[in-house]
Formats: structure tokens, sequence, C-alpha cells
């Protein structure tokens, strides 16, 4: 056993009132003994004081905020992405689907009506209850908060019981209606070289009382949804308004191999990455899409169809699972493809969509694409980001456009078809939005500055799936005197 240390003397002095300290020193200053009456205190219970107190040092600086993802783009399998996470006190899981088109987290309530009750996902659903977190506490009309859903959605005040309401529509024509809450979120922080399980912050988000369409299908169901956008409901804004997170979050989402990827609030630096604009003053992340190229060769496409106006434009948004072109652009699209691999396939088409049989692999007979957008960033899709494989049968595959049409609309979306196997930053501070193609079993680096901060320094380190249970590894990037911070601290420990 580790021997006992003993002190001779050990003073805290206490803050005096402003009051007192105006009339100037001599003082009497009152001292209050921080150890037992015997003087003796085990070391290993100063290491655990003192690693609570660098928790909490290292905590107030903010950090990397790490989630786990699972879920896949293939929409035979699952069809959407999703993480968990845990509200409340005593905490419970959630798992909720990641949203970039939408601004509001919101998961299933205990009073919820229609509400699915298991899922084909394989994982366990759960209903939050308010009045079994002793950390919640409804939103009232009168309660500030209660604006930021009327900036973001159709939030409105219930005049019955001076609740902060919500009503959400989805593209997909499901939608859900509930309350606001607040209470504790909990989560793992990665600050410096530092794991910090357990970390908190009081949010506000929505208890569901009520779903409808896609919602309520057990098939794929979830606990909720988790809204990324910009707007401050959104738990990004909240985080960063209270200086735990940067503005700005990434994800690298896995195609293959069974789905899963990364997702941190933070923003992953890889020195691939190219970046064009948002488009001011929208409510979702719009982009300025200005043409697609198939084999090098630009479509032959106005490029007034891909403008962004009253509604139109181009959106990046992870709730959708295929990805879609206005009728203008998508009828060129599959055009060029099918010339493109005509001699090596057959054309068919099935249920509508344009498919082709074939031998061998896609990727030695289908052409490179690249989107174009402002400020000279292309995005190159390799052939299974606008493929999806239909069938396979007896060594003879079938393959399918994976793009949608839409008709009358001159709107494009993409979803996680296109997303997949790729980093995406989303700068909030320098509203611009950043893509690269990458493995995303692989670990990344981090930084918890924006793009205006980025610090030189590197730690190495990989937090490994021991330290931190069901995610991937990540290389964190921190600013000099949150190095030294780390350092000094490790020296004493």
């Amino acid at each position: 056993a580790m021997a006992a240390v003993r002190f001779t003397a050990v003073i805290l002095v206490c803050l005096l009132p402003a009051a007192v300290l105006s009339y100037g020193f001599p003082a009497t200053l009152k001292l209050e003994r921080a150890v037992p009456a015997n003087h003796e205190m085990e070391i290993s219970q100063l290491k655990a004081r003192d690693r609570a107190r660098h928790g909490r040092l290292l905590q107030s600086l903010g950090g990397v905020i790490d989630f786990p993802v699972d879920g896949t783009f293939d929409p035979f399998v699952v069809g959407l992405y999703y993480t968990k996470l845990r509200l409340g006190s005593p905490p419970r899981d959630f798992y909720v689907q990641i949203d970039t088109g939408s601004d509001v987290l919101w998961v299933s309530c205990a009073s919820c009506n229609g509400c699915p009750q298991t899922s084909g996902l394989q994982i366990q659903l759960n209903f939050f209850d308010p009045g079994s977190s002793v950390t919640a506490t409804p939103i009232s009309c009168s309660d500030q908060r209660c604006s930021w859903g009327v900036q973001s959605s159709d939030s409105g005040c219930s005049v019955q019981n001076n609740l902060c309401a919500y009503t959400f529509q989805y593209g997909d024509g499901s939608g859900t209606s509930g309350f606001y809450v607040s209470d504790v979120l909990q989560f793992d922080m990665i600050v410096g070289s530092s794991l910090v399980p357990n970390s908190t912050a009081q949010v506000v988000f929505g208890c569901s009382t009520s779903q409808t369409g896609d919602l309520v299908k057990s098939d794929r169901a979830v606990d909720g949804i988790f809204g990324f956008g910009q707007q401050g409901m959104s738990v990004i804004s909240q985080l960063a308004s209270q200086g735990l997170a940067p503005r700005v979050f990434s994800h690298c989402l896995k195609g293959e191999n069974g789905g899963g990827g990364i997702l941190v609030l933070g923003e992953i630096v890889e020195p691939n990455i190219v970046f064009t604009p948002l488009v001011p003053s929208q409510p979702h992340y719009n982009v300025n899409l200005l043409s697609i190229s198939v084999n090098g060769q630009a479509l032959p496409i106005n490029p007034s169809v891909f403008s962004t106006s009253n509604g139109q434009g181009t959106i990046i948004d992870t709730g959708t699972t295929l990805a879609y072109l206005s009728e203008e652009a998508y009828v060129p699209f599959v055009e060029a493809i099918t010339t493109a691999v005509s001699r090596s396939v057959r054309p068919v088409v099935s249920k509508g969509n344009q498919c082709y049989i074939i031998a061998t692999s896609v990727a030695d007979i289908f052409p490179p694409v690249s989107f174009n957008f402002a400020g000279g960033a292309s995005m190159f899709l390799n052939p299974q980001d606008y493929l999806i494989q239909q069938n396979n049968v007896g060594g003879t595959a079938v393959w399918c456009i994976g793009f949608q049409k839409i008709q009358n609309q001159g709107i494009t979306i993409l979803g996680d078809l296109v997303l997949k196997d790729k980093i995406f930053v989303y700068d909030l501070v320098g509203q611009r939005i950043g893509w690269a193609n990458y493995d995303c079993s692989m670990s990344v680096n981090v930084s918890a500055t924006s793009s205006s901060g980025r610090s030189e320094y590197v730690n190495a380190g990989q937090f490994s799936e021991n330290a931190a249970p069901q995610r991937l590894s990540l290389d964190i990037i921190v600013g000099n005197t949150l190095m030294l911070l780390v350092m000094v601290i490790n020296m004493f420990l």
C-alpha cells in the first residue's frame, strides 16, 4: 500500500467581498483547513482530486466532441446514418439520425402518440420521460430560448399549458410535433492528449408527442433526429455559445463493410480538402454548383438550372439517402453515362430507373464524374458514388443510376450516396463547406479551432477503441497554450 503523506500546513485563502477590498489592506483573512485534522491524505486521493480539477479546467477550454456512427447509405439495408446520444439524469441512450438538413434535436417522448415501439435496425428504442430526469425542465413560452425555435421551425406557444411547442414537416412527407425541454447532454470530449469522458452540457431539444409518415415505420425506426443546421436551436450552435465546442463540425461516412464512420464537433484537417462558400441566408447548407462533367467533358446544362433562389439550388443533406437532380440536369447526366458505357454493358430500364447489366467491375467500365462548384472546388465521384447495385444473378450484376429526377423544382440534393467515403467539414465561422475523398475506416486529424486559428501542433497519439469505445481513432490538433497546459499537468501526475 502507498504510504500516507504528512502535511505541516495547508491554507485556503477565501475571497473577500469587493466592499472590503475597496478599503485596502491590511485585512483579516479567514483560514480554513483543506485536509483532515490528522494532516494525512493518500497520494491516490490527491491525484484523483487533481485529475477531477484538471478535467474541469480542460473542459472549460473546449475541445473535440466525438460521437459514434452507425448505419449505411445502402437503401436496401438501412438507408441512413445515426448516432447514439445520452440524455437526462440518470442518462439514457437515444439513437438519432444524423441530419444536416434540419436544425433541431428531438427524441420520442414518453407520451408519444403513434411512435414506433421496435426497430428493424436491431437497436433498443427508448422514450424520453421529463418526469424521470432530475435535470429536465420544460421550456415555457416566456423563456428566451423559445425564440430560437421560432427562427428555424414552426415553433409556437401552447396557450393551454404555456409550453414552447413545435411542428416539423420533412421533405419526405413525414412529420413530428411536441414541445421543447432543457436537459443534460452527456458526451466524451477530447482536449489535447486527454479524453474527458462523461462531460455534460445543458441543451434544449424536442420531446416528440406525435409522429407521422416514414417516422412511424418500424423497419428503420430510430429514437429521433439530430439536426445539425446553423440556427440557434441546433446543438452545434448551443454548445458553441457555451464555449464547449467550436462552430465547425465534420463527418466521414463509410460506404462499404457495414457502414459507420466518424462524426465530430471540430474540424477534420486533411491536405486534400477543397472548400466552396456557403450561400448566405439560406435555411440549409446551400452551395453554388456551376457545372457537371462526365469523363472530363462538361454537360450541356444551362447554369441557371443550379442557381439558388426561392427554395432552389444545391443542398448538402445527410438526411437524404440518394441524390437528386432537376430534370434539366438529370437527362443529359444519364445520357452521357449511358453513351460512355454502351459498348461494355447492356442498358435496361427498371421501374423507371436507368440500369445496366454488367459482367465485370463497374470501376473498370463507368466514367469518372465531377461536380464543379464556386471557388474552383470540384467533387469527384467514383462509379459507386452515382450507381447502386440492384441485384446479382449468376455472376451478372444489375447496377442502376442512384441519382433521381426532380421535375419542375430546380433543386439538387446531394445525399448519402454522394457524401459517403468523403470527409466533409462544415465551417460555420468561415461560412464554407469542404470535402475530400477518404477511407473513412482510417483515423483523421481534428482541430478544435476554426480555419482562422489553426494550430501548428500535432499530437500523434491516437485514441484507440479501448480508450473510446465504438469510436474510430482521432489524431487531435490543439493550440499552443492548451498543449503547454497538458504537458505541465502530465508532469505532476
